[in-house]
């Protein structure tokens, strides 16, 4: 009695191989997205910050000049801070294209093995009903005899 051989084998091992795949490359985009958002409280923290030495430099009777500087960058962080939400926001809709393709080849794989299992069920099936024929055979033959 041979073992089941399942013929698109090699289908159902590159489906799960695209699923693998599928998987990093979900986990790339989450990665981004994570290095994003702590890129983006990064900046807020050192808006904050400065935002803080602005108003300890105002009530100290700071120069006029110094001041500007200091709100030159504010302005110069809040630029950073509004292309880094665009940085994320690119980020969030990778991760969901990356999301939407994993799922789809899950399905697949999904289907595929489907499809494997219900031809093993119906290979051991039809193995089973072979070997019970051939018992029902040997019982047939043996009564044969023993009846001459």
């Amino acid at each position: 009695m041979k073992g089941f051989h399942y013929s698109f084998q090699k289908v159902v091992d590159l489906k799960g191989n695209e699923k693998t795949q599928a998987e990093w490359m979900l986990s790339s985009a989450l990665g981004e997205l994570q290095a994003q958002e702590q890129s983006l409280g990064e900046l807020k923290r050192q808006r904050s910050e400065l935002m803080d030495a602005l108003l300890n430099a105002a009530e100290q009777k700071t120069p006029v000049a110094k001041i500007c500087e200091m709100q030159n960058y504010v302005d110069y962080l809040d630029a950073c801070i509004a292309r880094k939400l665009g940085d994320i926001s690119r980020a969030h809709k990778q991760v969901q294209e990356k999301q939407d393709h994993l799922s789809s080849k899950v399905l697949d794989e999904k289907v595929w093995l489907k499809a494997r299992d219900k031809a093993k069920l119906a290979f051991q099936q039809d193995m089973n009903l072979r070997e019970q024929n051939e018992l029902d055979e040997m019982a047939t033959v043996r009564f044969a005899m023993k009846s001459h």
